[in-house]
């Protein structure tokens, strides 16, 4: 059993800002992984940083971690016209992604924020959440939550779909944004190079939100397929900021040598984000290879 200590000394290295931000990150996965009250407290302390790229993982970690004493924090962080859009939007999936109904009027609320990414995010957590509510009323077989990437998803796959049928449902802006996500996730989860290059097709969808999650998702997949996409969605230099940034983590995930090459073009890029990403995908890049060729491996 992890103790007080051992897990305050892994906080300490998270909220350290002298500290390389890779080694900060390393710490913050550490303690989504050790999960209780004090890792909580420890990645909330963190929100006072001034990386907008930290913030939004520790958004995203508290979320991923499904525990509803993360609520008081990310409420905070929602409501925080002073943070940043992408940090704001994590929170409110987060607090999708916890799944509490205590949090259903909140996420109402900013579902009419002004920034809009944080609005949609908003809308798509009350989607979700009243998902949850019914879906015990459902009496079919779809098991729509059956998820390989055993991440907690800001909605569910679509079911019984072909990949065609799929992308035709992605990339129509006429239809609800919860809709079209969940087509997005069934066609992650299919897994295939035809369900990557409709996800890469996504990427020139109008809502930055909607392309930053493609990002995120075709970084789970890490299939070579989306390296083209990816790579033109990072050398955009009119792309919004977070959605280049899910574009060289997910470069960084899939790890080939032009992943490397394009990551290393913009360890200098102008936009913070964009250049702490690459830094982050670089060290996570290496990680990986350093895993699959050391011995025992």
């Amino acid at each position: 059993m992890t103790s007080v200590q051992q897990v305050a000394a892994v906080g300490q290295v998270l909220t350290n800002p002298g500290l390389d931000l890779t080694r900060r990150f390393r710490a913050l996965f550490t303690l989504k992984n050790l999960g209780g009250a004090e890792a909580i407290e420890w990645i909330s302390k963190a929100f006072t940083d001034d990386s907008a790229l930290l913030k939004h993982e520790l958004a995203y970690c508290l979320g991923q971690m499904q525990d509803r004493r993360a609520i008081p924090t990310l409420t905070d962080v929602l409501k925080d016209s002073l943070q940043e859009p992408m940090v704001r939007h994590e929170a409110g999936e987060a607090l999708g992604a916890i799944g509490d109904p205590v949090v259903l009027d909140l996420l109402k609320e900013y579902s009419q924020d002004p920034v809009i990414e944080v609005a949609e995010t908003c809308q798509l957590a009350v989607r979700r959440l009243e998902w949850l509510q019914t879906r015990e009323k459902q009496i079919d077989d779809q098991s729509p939550d059956q998820n390989p990437y055993r991440s907690v998803d800001p909605a569910p796959p679509a079911v019984r779909k072909s990949a065609s049928e799929l992308r035709s449902i992605l990339l129509d802006e006429s239809l609800p944004l919860f809709e079209r996500y969940r087509a997005m996730f069934a066609l992650r989860n299919l897994g295939s190079e035809e369900a990557v290059l409709a996800l890469g097709d996504g990427l020139q969808c109008s809502s930055a939100l909607f392309r930053h999650e493609i990002g995120y998702v075709l970084g789970q997949m890490q299939h070579p397929a989306a390296v083209p996409a990816l790579c033109a969605a990072l050398e955009r230099s009119s792309e919004n900021p977070m959605v280049r940034h899910e574009a060289a983590e997910a470069l960084g995930s899939i790890g080939k040598e032009e992943c490397l090459a394009m990551l290393q073009q913009f360890l200098g890029d102008r936009e913070r984000i964009v250049k702490e990403s690459c830094e982050v995908a670089l060290d996570m890049l290496e990680y990986e290879n350093i895993m699959t060729t050391s011995p025992g491996c």
